[in-house]
């Protein structure tokens, strides 16, 4: 693999994602915003699962497929464009709210063309990391990034809820305009290395083959697919609280927007504390291993969460807390084999075939949370999830080996094969 990644590339990259930290925020924003404003109009779990469903099913039919031209196109200009038209959807939601045009449906549509941007988005970024970021400061990006990503989870949804009060709805979706104005500032003046002008033939290969060629990758390495049946059973498992959260706070438990708000950011504040003990230690090896105690310990996360007492949000917040905490190592583990272990100019194909792997049952679960949660109660439907969930992993890691696989010990030049 060609070394690309230099100090001033870096430097660089640090540009571009402080500005994407904005971008999120703004995107953090939106998410509450709309998610209360259905709860709040709708009072119904099943309409909660569909807005999930729809909001991530473009990335789930793209998502295989806009890998092999993430590899072959302007990521600059990839992400540049997936930014534009998530701020101009929001802009179109904006003016909806502004005319009186509330009908839920037309807003569950038009949010979906976000999920749309990040089909695009998510892959390019995560893409451009080994480009840009030298080998030695992977794994601490990484834990860095959810470190910061984290702390603008759980602001926005306290900034969200207080502009709320003092707001109108249409008042309070202009932060994501006005935050990818912000963000797109610094992707203009940097300039990100293009991968394929520099480690490929210039030779145009055909679609599939360029698709097979990553799948043909994530198979060389060792354990690799497990631990996507393992992401695969855990995005399954994990959707009822995510898509569900809400409804529970507001409609099992009673709550209002702050409540709301409250342990959204208690939820984000997890994350936010896992960044930061994930950041300070620079590697962190056992990565297979952090893994599976981790999926554990959130599985434990969950089930408090849903035993909690009527009303009592601090105990669903310490729940979400728990389950959030272990995300950063999880996901930092996860990347960080990836990024070490694939190609340079085929990491956003692999990156995008990872994706779907991982979420292909995602929008299964999600449409089927909302009318599961009806029939079965949304407590028993928690506990049932969590409960399989935590009993999948213990298997996996007790008749596999892939709990003893040290992917630092992988010599990163095998990948070199897929080139010839």
């Amino acid at each position: 693999m060609s070394e690309i990644a230099n100090p001033k590339t870096f430097k660089s990259y640090i540009a571009f994602w402080s500005g994407q930290m904005f971008s999120l925020l703004g995107s953090s924003v939106v998410q509450f915003v709309i998610i209360f404003w259905i709860l709040q109009i709708t009072k119904s779990a099943v309409y909660l699962s569909i807005a999930t469903f729809f909001a991530f099913l473009p990335q789930w039919i793209l998502g295989p497929l806009v890998g092999v031209y993430i590899d072959r196109w302007n990521r600059k200009l990839i992400i540049a464009l997936s930014d534009f038209f998530q701020a101009f959807t929001t802009f179109i939601i904006i003016m909806l709210f502004f005319l009186n045009v509330e009908t839920v449906w037309a807003i569950i549509i038009i949010n979906s063309v976000r999920g749309l941007c990040q089909a695009f988005h998510w892959p390019a970024t995560n893409a451009i990391i080994p480009i840009m970021v030298p080998k030695e400061h992977l794994s601490r990006l990484n834990g860095l990034n959810f470190f910061f990503t984290g702390m603008v989870r759980t602001i926005g949804p306290v900034i969200a809820a207080t502009l709320l009060a003092i707001l109108t709805i249409e008042q309070v979706l202009w932060i994501d305009v006005i935050t990818f104005l912000i963000a797109i500032a610094p992707l203009l003046i940097i300039k990100i290395p293009n991968v394929v002008k520099t480690t490929l033939d210039k030779v145009k290969k055909p679609f599939f083959k360029d698709l097979a060629e990553g799948i043909k990758v994530i198979r060389s390495i060792p354990g690799l697919l497990l631990l996507l049946y393992i992401a695969t059973m855990i995005n399954f498992f994990g959707q009822p609280f995510n898509t569900l959260i809400a409804y529970f706070v507001n409609v099992t438990h009673s709550g209002n927007k702050l409540d709301l708000g409250f342990v959204m950011a208690l939820i984000q504040g997890g994350m936010f504390i896992g960044a930061i003990i994930i950041t300070i230690k620079k590697n962190w090896k056992h990565k297979a291993i952090i893994i599976f105690l981790g999926l554990i310990i959130g599985d434990l996360g969950h089930l408090v969460l849903a035993l909690a007492p009527t009303g009592q949000f601090i105990i669903i917040g310490i729940g979400g807390f728990v389950f959030a905490f272990i995300v950063p190592f999880v996901n930092t583990m996860f990347l960080t084999i990836l990024q070490k272990t694939i190609p340079l100019e085929k990491q956003g194909r692999v990156m995008s075939i990872v994706i779907t792997i991982a979420t292909a049952v995602s929008p299964i679960a999600m449409i089927i949370s909302g009318p599961l949660a009806d029939i079965m109660g949304i407590v028993p439907l928690f506990v049932s999830a969590a409960v399989i969930d935590m009993i999948i992993v213990i298997l996996i890691w007790i008749f596999s080996n892939v709990a003893r696989i040290d992917y630092d010990e992988l010599a990163i030049s095998k990948t070199e094969e897929f080139n010839n």
